[in-house]
């Protein structure tokens, strides 16, 4: 193949690639991906926070009775730190042992 041909051939891939993507964009045009909406709202029953190794480290969300709370464990999952309105104890410090430290009503 001499220079001439390889030219040609350059050229034409060129536009042909040129054309493609002129005509791809404007007939595959679609609505925005989700992620670039915006909701106000979230509706969800648990929200929960992990490390990289996928311990759960914080949780905010609805017991079995239907009582809301927010948690914190330390690394080895122990509780550590109970918040919950609909509780005796509202306020719930604990040790690694579980035994409560301090609690406020």
């Amino acid at each position: 193949m001499n220079r001439k041909e390889y030219g040609t051939i350059a050229a034409l891939a060129l536009m042909a690639g040129l054309a493609g993507g002129l005509l791809a964009g404007r007939f595959f045009v679609d609505e925005p991906a989700m992620a670039q909406q915006r909701y106000k709202v979230v509706n969800s029953e648990e929200f929960l926070l992990v490390d990289r190794s996928g311990k759960t480290r914080a949780g905010l969300g609805l017991d079995p009775k239907g009582e809301i709370g927010f948690i914190l464990y330390n690394k080895e999952g122990t509780r550590n730190l109970y918040i919950s309105p609909d509780e005796n104890h509202v306020l719930q410090l604990k040790d690694k042992e579980g035994r409560v430290l301090w609690s406020a009503p």
